[in-house]
């Protein structure tokens, strides 16, 4: 006998259906159909009731582990954490290999914060698997990763990284693995990123490793732009479901007295880098001109000062973190966005999806990704003339707009009171160099530059930001090596930002990373009045560092060269008066620099908000530009695995030409906008 006549249309057919449950009269399918089709309709709480009633009366059941699964989850759907680790458990009890309980229940463990039960379920699921087949290294798979996971969540970089590996060995094709495996390695600084193993090559490494982590890696803006453009096809996958978001069309607002709706849609709108560069921008944007909308998607937060400036400066905030893409999508459209920025890109806790309904008519990156987004849905960039100058627009698939600095900054931000070099655990007489950048911008050439720079400056000290004390240790011991003391590598503790910028004006030189080099670390030190030490590359993100110094009036620190970077980080060492003359430079021009015009900042992008509408309503808005991207990745491919660290414009281009005439020469490559340009006829 089958519960076909039971639907869940009506509370009156409940009964019905509890009662073939509780006489064993309903089958696992038909328990499944219909608390499917009950919870589709919102009564979430009735199938729950429907699942308790016929795992309770058919424990005899051959199939109750899957019941007490569904049951499990649907708990857990309704907020009862505790219902859902007792149903998962009885779950298990009936079948202990069932692989999907122990993942689901490690998952609800660690939800409630008990992460050392949650990595000991799956380390056990994982040992006790006694098949193996394709279902089995899946799950197998999966275990892995969530451990690894949660291990570099607690810090356990170490442990996290062996964990990784191993789930990338197994499934090397899916590559969230290998992305977490090369960034751990970056942030505790082992050399060289990229180990071949005996189940991995080389280029199956790079090809995992995402397009944010390989800003870190390559100054290679091409690969960088084919990398973003083969992320984004792997992030979203077929394209989403449109018959219920049909394309918008601009409304005419351009000559009306009608605002602009502008959204920015991040994560990081709160107390973080990127929150703290837009909250003035968006408290100085001209009411009357736009209605701003801010769509946040990261965590819940209780106290946050930054956060709260920018709810105060918009016209409406929106929490979208507990929606789904499509709904969060629904909303931005029913909200009449005409430009949306996505000010997060490919970064921790973005939401790219959203961006792939294409809820906006005019879609825009701006301040939080330092590269091209390679996607067919992005159409516009902004960023400023010495990052991309226009020689290197081929290097972006948007079409690039200009502001006059990319990076704003908040000047109401609090900075505490400069303290002194002993209360920051320095000597008062020694030189010190500084590099406040996260661990994994340092790579094995950098770091060789500066210990050459410390070996010929006898007495000088570099101050670094702390990183893990394992991480920290290795370092130590790799300048030991290098013949520098492992004393004079000072780490400084995290502290809260406003004393972290205070202290930072007490070191004499800071030290840019290559090829990812200082964004708004550089901000914080110009702002101290710290000159700021830089070479530029070709990548946004080796480009970033030389906007600001130049913005902060004082382009005379750009270097043309690793040689020159070193030369100059001594001579100033030695010629301190020359190096005085900067610091006076950056506090004579403090507060009339580009740097910190964020007034005119404001207004500029308004100009650009109207000209992307303009050119909305005349049918105008850029199609990105994808074309060859494949091919440029396989050429960038073989380029970054020579790892050539740095070269000039003419060389880089010169190369990646040779490589794509022996493609031709193969096989006919179309022309593009780009590299393989057509000759001139």
């Amino acid at each position: 006998m089958t519960a076909n006549h039971a639907t869940p249309s009506n509370d009156a057919t409940a009964p019905s259906a509890l009662y073939l449950a509780q006489n064993q009269l309903l089958s696992l399918m038909d328990l499944l159909r219909l608390t499917e089709a009950l919870s589709a309709v919102g009564q979430k709480a009735a199938a729950v009731e429907l699942y308790k009633t016929w795992v309770a009366f058919n424990d005899n059941n051959p199939t109750v582990h899957l019941a007490y699964f569904n049951y499990a989850v649907a708990l857990n759907q309704l907020g009862d954490r505790a219902g859902a680790i007792q149903a998962f458990r009885a779950c298990l009890k009936a079948n202990p290999q069932f692989a999907p309980g122990h993942i689901n229940l490690g998952r609800v463990l660690e939800d409630a914060g008990f992460i050392g039960q949650a990595v000991e379920q799956w380390a056990l699921c994982a040992e006790t698997m006694q098949h193996i087949d394709a279902e089995a290294i899946g799950h197998r798979h999966m275990i892995l990763q969530n451990i690894g996971r949660v291990l570099e969540t607690a810090g356990k970089l170490e442990e996290a990284e062996t964990t990784l590996l191993q789930a990338f060995e197994l499934r090397p094709e899916l590559p969230e693995a290998g992305q977490h495996w090369a960034s751990l390695r970056q942030r505790q600084c082992k050399w060289p990123v990229l180990t071949p193993s005996g189940h991995l090559t080389s280029r199956k490494m790079l090809d995992a490793m995402s397009s944010l982590t390989i800003s870190c890696y390559a100054d290679d803006p091409m690969f960088q732009l084919a990398k973003a453009y083969r992320y984004s096809k792997t992030l979203i996958g077929a394209p989403p479901d449109l018959t219920r978001f049909p394309r918008r069309l601009s409304k005419k607002k351009s000559g009306t007295d009608q605002p602009l709706r502008v959204g920015y849609l991040s994560s990081d709108l709160r107390d973080h880098a990127v929150g703290f560069a837009l909250c003035e921008v968006l408290e100085l944007h001209d009411k009357n001109s736009l209605e701003v909308f801010a769509y946040y998607c990261g965590n819940v937060r209780s106290t946050d000062n930054t956060q709260e400036r920018i709810k105060a400066a918009v016209h409406c905030w929106r929490d979208i973190h507990g929606m789904d893409d499509a709904t969060a999508a629904s909303q931005i459209i029913s909200d009449e966005i005409d430009i949306l920025i996505d000010v997060n890109g490919y970064t921790k806790d973005a939401r790219a999806k959203i961006f792939a309904y294409r809820p906006a008519p005019v879609i825009v990156s701006f301040c939080g990704y330092p590269g091209s987004m390679g996607s067919p849905f992005h159409h516009y960039l902004i960023s400023d003339g010495y990052m991309i100058p226009p020689e290197n627009e081929i290097y972006y698939s948007e079409k690039v707009l200009r502001i006059a600095c990319d990076q704003p900054l908040d000047r109401k931000r609090p900075i505490a009171t400069r303290p002194s070099r002993a209360e920051v655990g320095l000597p008062e007489d020694a030189f010190v160099y500084a590099s406040f950048n996260g661990m994994q911008k340092i790579t094995e050439n950098c770091f060789a530059r500066w210990m050459t720079i410390l070996s010929q400056t006898p007495g000088s000290l570099l101050w670094l930001l702390t990183g893990d004390e394992d991480v920290n240790q290795r370092l130590r011991d790799i300048a030991e090596k290098s013949g520098v003391a492992a004393e004079r590598l000072v780490f400084a503790p995290k502290v809260p930002n406003p004393q972290h910028i205070a202290r930072i004006g007490v070191a004499d030189l800071f030290l840019d990373t290559f090829p990812y080099g200082a964004h708004s670390t550089a901000a914080d030190a110009i702002t101290s009045g710290l000159p700021v030490l830089t070479m530029s590359g070709k990548t946004f993100a080796a480009r970033f560092c030389g906007s600001i110094v130049t913005a902060a009036g004082v382009p005379e620190m750009l270097c043309s060269s690793p040689e020159d970077y070193v030369a100059r980080a001594i001579g100033f060492e030695r010629d301190r008066k020359s190096l005085s003359e900067v610091r006076d430079a950056i506090a004579r021009q403090r507060d009339t620099s580009v740097l910190r015009d964020i007034p005119a900042l404001a207004r500029r992008l308004e100009e650009l908000f109207w000209q992307m509408q303009g050119e909305c309503e005349r049918g105008e808005t850029p199609v990105p530009d994808l074309c060859n991207l494949d091919l440029y990745y396989e050429i960038g491919a073989e380029a970054v695995l020579e790892n050539i660290e740095f070269e000039d414009e003419q060389a880089y281009r010169t190369r990646y030409l040779k490589k794509l005439r022996e493609q031709h020469d193969y096989a006919p490559i179309p022309y593009d906008r780009r590299l393989w340009q057509k000759p001139n006829s």
